[in-house]
């Protein structure tokens, strides 16, 4: 399974693997991740944006996403830190306020660098197989897809070299 660049794997009944490569070195990539403003500039399927991005980047320490569709919907996902290891890993637990599956999710992101490229390897872990299969019928890897999609633009284009010594 693919979507736009992302492969999508189901490795076991509660957990989809999601790899895609970028052209900007591992650093890069985990500022785009981690730095509030940076995020809003890549973060979202095509057509929604985030209105809201609050991180407390630290081990415990909590964020909050706000994002608001073509329609003017809005979707909120929060959540906790819970390993925060510059340019490397990164684990944090993920609730929507109107969620459709049971419990909360733990995303593992890892950045593994390869001459001067990232490998991004993001595993989500479901409290259930069922809620990971519900995830799986919904258009989440077109919708993944389409973030890193602007998210491989903001790293080939959009950064300026000043913007991530502050």
């Amino acid at each position: 399974m693919s979507g736009r660049g992302v492969v999508v794997s189901t490795p076991t009944d509660r957990e989809i693997v999601m790899t895609r490569s970028f052209d900007a070195p591992p650093r890069l990539v985990f500022a785009a991740f981690t730095r509030p403003d940076l995020l809003p500039r890549w973060y979202g399927a095509q057509g929604w944006h985030l209105v809201s991005c609050d991180l407390d980047l630290r081990v415990g320490g909590a964020y909050r996403l706000v994002s608001e569709g073509p329609g003017g919907e809005r979707m909120a996902q929060s959540g906790v830190y819970r390993a925060v290891e510059p340019h490397t890993r990164l684990v944090l637990t993920e609730i929507f306020d109107e969620q459709s599956y049971p419990g909360e999710t733990v995303i593992t992101h890892e950045f593994a660098g390869r001459a001067g490229r990232t490998d991004l390897t993001s595993t989500v872990r479901y409290a259930t197989p069922e809620g990971r299969d519900r995830v799986l019928r919904y258009p989440m890897a077109r919708g993944v897809g389409e973030s890193f999609d602007r998210l491989d633009k903001l790293l080939t284009e959009g950064f300026k070299s000043d913007e991530l010594d502050s």
